[in-house]
């Protein structure tokens, strides 16, 4: 055992270096420092030697004899460790030996006198508590050695150190009993306050630590009748503090008694089990649904959650405070705008639904409720996250979420006023918090609350005949769009399931604009507006909470809707690259004709009878003639400006189908050939600042700069293209391009599942690499490379959380990361003894419990036929599509160019088993030629 070298500031009170003159008869003068320990009167002097003349001390310097002298130290103080020994400072047994080392090594200040000369003698053996300055100074002798105790020695010297503390222990209780005693004398009360309080330090620092109340439970089983006088201690101190009227000592002596009681209890399991809060794999779990899947049901994520619970026997109070610490962590790292808008949702609307489904699961003997009730009480000790979010929210956060789970019937009245004044109190302990707060600024969580009745509203007014009252309609949908009415009750809707129903009915309203009787200019412009305003209001809806939101489950053969055409084979999308010579993009020949003269010729565009889904489709053909006359120099650049103007400035659904195919045409074009397209597109993104424009136009510009935004990243970033989009308000594109750009895809995923392990949790950042990592590689290449990195670890608890946090991540495609994990990855392992050897306990056992965990999480989704919405939108086909056993959906376009640079050793992970043949592709999308030395840069 020994201890972190001592700092060399002694105490104050404690040591003093004192310089007296030292004459020699008819030898040079000078001053020898002299140590003395000074312990309330009872001083004993150590002289060191006089320095030679050269002025430097050495270990030949003669060492003259210290008197004998007498001193109480405490037991760890008594030391029998050889004097040879090469530390002059060290601890044997929990021994330091500050004042005496060995002969061969010793500092200046701290000569080695024989051993004979200093008697050291346990601190149990000073019963003296009247002297004050002496129990002062040996209380702060303790302080010197408390923090610095290990045990790293023999067995016999171990046991000697816990011996110590348990001595040590008694002493203090001792101690602390007289004082009690002497604070009912009035005379010497507030000295006896003082020194008790002094007592009681020692007391709550000694055992505060784990690790001290560990050791002198082993001295406790090893000398029961030394515990037997810790009882005796403990109950003669009950005794004493009974008529003690100072109540902040009263409660700190009642903490150090419940911690010594404690003692005896330390190695039952259920305090063992207590002991682990934090359960990465249900945190991760919600931290995943949260950032990628709000639009999703709630029965699988309870099903899901469930699951975990069973599988790791997580208590429900800490279960549920999990729940609650993952949404806190999400909704505090969120960036701001749309995301922070979701995850707001996502914690004061769908996480109480999913918790209401939770508590219909049977629970045994236990209230459910109760378990709400007490994660809350967790919670509320988390005072710094709860401060935090706060902070972000400009609001008290859990107030609101505890009103919203009394409305679910989750928690009771009289524990909701509880924990809503617990929260205040603390509160008013931090009043940066208030100061923070800005009242004119309305905080999300409140405008979410408030949104979620407003979207029931707005559905049942979309129901309406809209013949009857357009204008009426319009004025609702106007609204929607000013601020971010629009992005909080999408958040909202997605939060409460309503999201679909929400965008069908948009689509109904897109699908009337079609329909045209006679009408005057102020009805075309109404039907261009509600045209217009339902377009964009779905191009975000889908770039937003993806496409799938969109698409209908059923429509008659032949009756798609113009948008759910438009969308499928026009919109660019993240992993869909779009053929610019598709028929989609070539419609009748004619319209095109009769809106390039329109577009050339008129001054503005006209609305009276215009068809505006068929001049959306017909734009794109329009746009290369455009295109192909400026570049042959027929048409000038302010014939192009006019053009664009008119595109754009009536209706902004043109102008986005218009960007749409300039950026499919863009990828297809060499360097050289893109600047007249690029500039085309940085046209119609400016927005036309006009009297002559329709209603709503500056709210309508605001949604269309975000969705070409979305449109034309990828494109910018492959031309280091900047285009300057009009401020829309709203954050920039949250978590994309999140990659570095020269460094291979293996190596980021080491280096970020090595950096998650050591956290011991998964952020939403890192979700958002793996995501882009298992799409960018495939799940073969996924699962191999984690199934590694599990491997390396050697240790028991590393490689449990591992496991935790690998079924996190795997649960970004569970069923797909399954079949490549039983059908591929371990039979490779079984069957090769060349690895028979990365098996061994403890990652073999662990890599097995994972498999376990996987098998049983996609069999039973599998078999409910649930399916995450963010696994369809990696375009994943079903399971029954496969024709081997254990297939693997490796045909997609983006995965094999970033790891041609990898480095990879086994060259086997570069090449998936066998794809299947004749796999289908979307329409609209071009098959991608894999060609070795040519790295796609669309990824």
């Amino acid at each position: 055992m020994s201890a972190a070298p001592l700092p060399s500031p002694r105490p104050a009170g404690l040591l003093e270096l004192v310089a007296k003159p030292r004459r020699a008869g008819g030898g040079r003068g000078g001053l020898a420092p002299s140590l003395c320990c000074l312990s309330g009167g009872l001083q004993t002097e150590l002289r060191a030697p006089t320095a030679p003349r050269g002025g430097r001390l050495t270990k030949r310097s003669p060492v003259p004899a210290a008197p004998r002298s007498r001193c109480f130290w405490p037991p760890w103080m008594a030391t029998t460790q050889p004097r040879d020994s090469p530390d002059p400072i060290s601890i044997c047994s929990g021994v330091p030996r500050l004042f005496f080392g060995s002969a061969a090594a010793w500092h200046p200040l701290f000569p080695p006198p024989p051993p004979s000369e200093i008697s050291p003698c346990s601190l149990l053996q000073f019963d003296d508590f009247s002297r004050d300055l002496c129990v002062q100074s040996l209380l702060e002798i303790m302080d010197m050695f408390c923090d610095r105790l290990s045990c790293h020695g023999k067995a016999e010297e171990c046991i000697g150190l816990c011996r110590a503390l348990m001595s040590a222990l008694i002493w203090l209780l001792h101690c602390a009993a007289f004082y009690a005693e002497k604070v009912k004398e009035a005379l010497e009360q507030a000295a006896a306050e003082n020194q008790l309080k002094m007592c009681l330090e020692r007391l709550e620092k000694m055992l505060g630590s784990t690790k001290n109340r560990a050791l002198i439970h082993i001295a406790k089983l090893e000398e029961t009748s030394s515990w037997s006088s810790v009882e005796q201690s403990l109950v003669k101190l009950g005794e004493s503090l009974s008529s003690l009227s100072n109540s902040p000592l009263r409660s700190q002596a009642d903490d150090c008694i419940s911690l010594i009681k404690s003692i005896p209890t330390m190695l039952s399991v259920h305090s063992e089990q207590l002991n682990k809060t934090g359960f990465p794999t249900v945190h991760a779990v919600v931290l995943l649904e949260g950032t990628m899947n709000l639009t999703g049901e709630t029965q699988p994520l309870v099903e899901q959650l469930m699951m975990v619970k069973r599988m790791q026997r997580i208590p429900s109070p800490l279960f549920v405070l999990e729940i609650w610490k993952a949404c806190f962590v999400g909704l505090i790292e969120s960036p701001e705008g749309t995301e922070e808008l979701k995850w707001t949702a996502f914690t004061f609307l769908k996480i109480p639904q999913v918790l209401v489904k939770l508590k219909k699961y049977p629970q045994g003997d236990k209230d459910f409720t109760e378990d709400v009730n007490c994660a809350f009480e967790f919670l509320l000790k988390l005072t710094p996250l709860l401060d935090t979010a706060d902070q972000r929210c400009n609001c008290n956060c859990m107030s609101l979420l505890l009103q919203e789970c009394s409305k679910q019937g989750l928690l009771s009245e009289a524990n909701m006023t509880n924990l809503i004044d617990k929260r205040m109190a603390d509160r008013e302990h931090a009043p940066h918090l208030k100061s923070a707060e800005n009242a004119n600024i309305q905080p999300n969580p409140r405008l979410i609350l408030r949104a979620e009745p407003t979207v029931t509203n707005i559905l049942k007014t979309m129901d309406a005949d809209h013949s009857k009252s357009p204008e009426g309609l319009l004025g609702v949908l106007g609204h929607m769009l000013s601020g971010k009415s629009l992005d909080l009750l999408l958040a909202a809707a997605a939060a409460t399931g309503k999201l679909k129903s929400f965008a069908r009915k948009f689509i109904k309203l897109n699908e009337f604009t079609k329909h045209i009787s006679g009408e005057g200019s102020k009805g075309a412009s109404v039907r261009a507006l509600l045209f217009d305003i339902s377009f964009l209001m779905l191009c975000h809806v889908a770039q937003t909470y993806g496409s799938e939101v969109i698409l209908s489950e059923s429509s008659p053969a032949g009756e798609v809707p113009f948008f759910e055409t438009w969308m499928l084979t026009c919109m660019p999308e993240e992993g869909k690259i779009l053929n610019p010579d598709h028929p989609c993009f070539c419609p009748d020949s004619t319209k095109v004709e009769s809106l390039v003269a329109l577009l050339n010729n008129s001054s503005e565009m006209k609305l009276v009878q215009m068809k505006w889904h068929e001049a959306c489709l017909s734009i794109s053909a329009a746009i290369l003639e455009i295109l192909n006359a400026w570049e042959n120099g027929v048409l000038t650049f302010e014939s192009i400006q006019k053009i664009t103007d008119n595109i754009k400035g009536k209706v902004c659904s043109m102008a986005v189908c218009a960007v749409a195919w300039l950026v499919a045409h863009v990828r297809m074009l060499g360097l050289d050939e893109r600047e007249k397209s690029l500039q085309m597109i940085r046209q119609l993104a400016t927005p036309l600042y006009g009297e002559n424009t329709l209603q709503f136009y500056n709210e309508r510009v605001v949604i269309m700069s975000s969705i070409l935004e979305h449109m034309c990243a990828d494109v910018l970033q492959q031309t280091a293209t900047q285009i300057k989009f009009p401020s829309t308000g709203m954050d920039t594109i949250p978590y994309w391009n999140l990659l570095p750009p020269k460094k291979p895809i293996k190596e980021v995923l080491t280096s970020m599942f090595t950096k998650v392990l050591e956290k011991g949790w998964v952020d939403s950042r890192s979700i958002h690499i793996f995501d882009t990592l298992l799409h960018m590689g495939g799940v073969y290449w996924f699962c191999n490379n984690l199934v590694k990195e599990l491997l390396k670890e050697t240790r028991k608890e590393h490689t449990l959380r591992a496991v935790e946090l690998l079924y996190a991540i795997f649960c970004l495609d569970m069923q797909q990361l399954t079949l490549t994990l039983l059908g591929h990855i371990l039979p490779n392992l079984l069957t090769d003894s060349s690895k028979w050897h990365t098996l061994m306990d403890p990652p073999g056992k662990a890599l097995a419990k994972l498999s376990v965990w996987c098998a049983l999480s996609s069999y039973s989704s599998h078999n409910k036929g649930q399916a995450s919405s963010r696994q369809k939108k990696r375009h994943r086909e079903d399971i029954e599509d496969y024709i081997s056993l254990f297939p693997l959906d490796d045909t997609q376009p983006s995965k094999l160019m970033r790891l041609l640079s990898s480095n990879e050793e086994d060259s086997n992970i570069l090449s998936s088993p066998k794809p299947r043949a004749g796999a289908s592709r979307r329409a609209g999308c071009l098959p991608v030629p894999l060609l070795p030395g040519r790295a796609r840069s669309s990824v």
